[in-house]
């Protein structure tokens, strides 16, 4: 028999849902994303279901119509490192954006944690797409989108390039000679490009998994590019069809940068709505979703478009012409929801309910959601899965209904096999460049 592939899962875990609306929900905590005992919790739920990793998202701009969850919340780096301290195998996620943020800062941070982790750390890339972003760093203009990822591109081989200031063999810590380190085994990076002047070396040796997981999740042409060249790990959002073209495309683009696509892996994220039956599964989005009003619809729209005002159109005219404000914003999103309005000749309201109240597949009893994740995963449209939960109960109920159920299939493993994020997610240790110049200098 062929060996079946296996998959990967990672929980995002928003304390109040990722909604306008769930934290309105009997089950929900509205303080929960600043409550330190729900994340803890809430890891520990995907722990013990041996799920790859948690993720905590992040943007560095708000206003008042923004999600509860993006109003009050902690910063990724912080909480993952209190994560860190009350788990041992679960690998943790955390977004820092290139845009508004110094490579040498990001490298201490993920180095930190993943030291503390003892190599558990990944970095989601992102380039931020809120133009309201810029006035919170001193700046005066907010990055155009296709400028966003040089920037990223830059940010991140310095980043990576700092992360191997220490080959991993300098540090002896001889007491008897004296000696703390190798000093040929420290090198400066001494970069200077068109965004980074950044000279090294980083202070901190690398961790056991060498360096931490890249994560991203690019959409647009730009963004698919970058993705495919740079992330370990990408996440997308869509149906079956859409992303098993999306995942197609993001292999055979990596593959034409000379990477091998096994290492490149494609997450959509879902969220599992789980009943006893799929009336009751049903019952569960009907009742998230009455939560949502029109006006709160409305903001839930406008975030893709840099947070526009879709009050000021008629709501059962069409959809209106606001191409523009997407392609400098969350273009791969704002295009797909203009996409979908005309397909389906929607009017604002309609597109706007629609998209703050998702119905996706994964609705229904716990043995057809397993049985699409295992269509998914075989039909090459995954390699895993972000589990999205809209209250607390969600994750701790798709560790108890669904994975058991995909184990016994033996598509996902029972116990962790390495100790490491990048081990888990089958991923290489990548080799200190420093290391590999000096091995092909004495080779040659």
């Amino acid at each position: 028999m062929a060996r079946k592939k296996k998959l990967h899962l990672g929980a995002m875990v928003h304390g109040v849902g990722g909604g306008w609306a769930d934290w309105r929900h009997p089950d929900s905590v509205p303080n929960a994303s600043t409550d330190i005992d729900f994340y803890k919790q809430q890891a520990a739920a995907a722990e013990s279901g041996k799920f790859d990793f948690v993720f905590v998202a992040d943007s560095v701009s708000i206003n008042k119509n923004s999600s509860p969850h993006y109003l009050n919340r902690f910063e990724p780096m912080t909480i993952l490192s209190a994560i860190a301290s009350v788990t041992t195998h679960i690998g943790l996620v955390g977004t820092v954006t290139v845009s508004y943020s110094e490579p040498y800062t990001v490298a201490r941070q993920f180095a930190s944690l993943d030291h503390i982790s003892r190599g558990r750390a990944g970095w989601n890339v992102v380039t931020s797409w809120l133009s309201g972003s810029a006035a919170n760093y001193s700046k005066d203009k907010h990055p155009e989108h296709d400028e966003r990822y040089k920037i990223a591109a830059e940010h991140l081989e310095v980043t990576k390039g700092l992360w191997d200031s220490w080959e991993d063999d300098a540090f002896v810590y001889d007491k008897e000679s004296g000696e703390f380190f190798e000093r040929d085994k420290l090198h400066e990076l001494n970069h200077e490009g068109e965004y980074f002047k950044v000279k090294g070396p980083l202070n901190i040796a690398r961790s056991g998994q060498g360096q931490p997981v890249i994560f991203q999740a690019g959409s647009s042409e730009a963004g698919r590019n970058f993705a495919a060249k740079h992330a370990e790990a990408i996440f997308t959002y869509g149906n079956f069809e859409t992303v098993k073209d999306f995942y197609k495309d993001i292999k055979t683009r990596a593959q034409s940068f000379g990477r091998n696509p096994d290492e490149v892996l494609i997450l959509p994220g879902i969220l599992p709505l789980i009943g006893e039956s799929q009336e009751a599964a049903d019952a569960k989005h009907e009742e998230l979703a009455s939560l949502v009003t029109i006006e709160k619809a409305l903001h839930a729209l406008g975030r893709p478009f840099n947070d526009h005002d879709f009050s000021v159109y008629p709501l059962d005219g069409p959809f209106p012409d606001v191409a523009h404000l997407g392609a400098e914003s969350q273009k791969g999103s704002s295009d797909s929801i203009i996409r979908l309005a005309k397909q389906e000749n929607l009017t604002l309201r309609q597109t706007a309910l629609r998209f703050a109240t998702p119905k996706g597949e994964f609705v229904g009893t716990p043995k057809k959601i397993a049985d699409l994740i295992e269509t998914w995963l075989e039909e090459k449209a995954s390699d895993g899965f972000i589990i999205q939960s809209a209250t607390p109960k969600g994750l701790p109920e798709f560790v108890e209904k669904v994975v058991p159920l995909l184990q016994e299939r033996g598509i996902f493993r029972s116990e962790y096999e390495h100790s490491t994020l990048r081990g888990n997610l089958g991923l290489s240790v990548p080799e200190n460049r420093n290391t590999a110049n000096r091995r092909q200098t004495t080779t040659i």
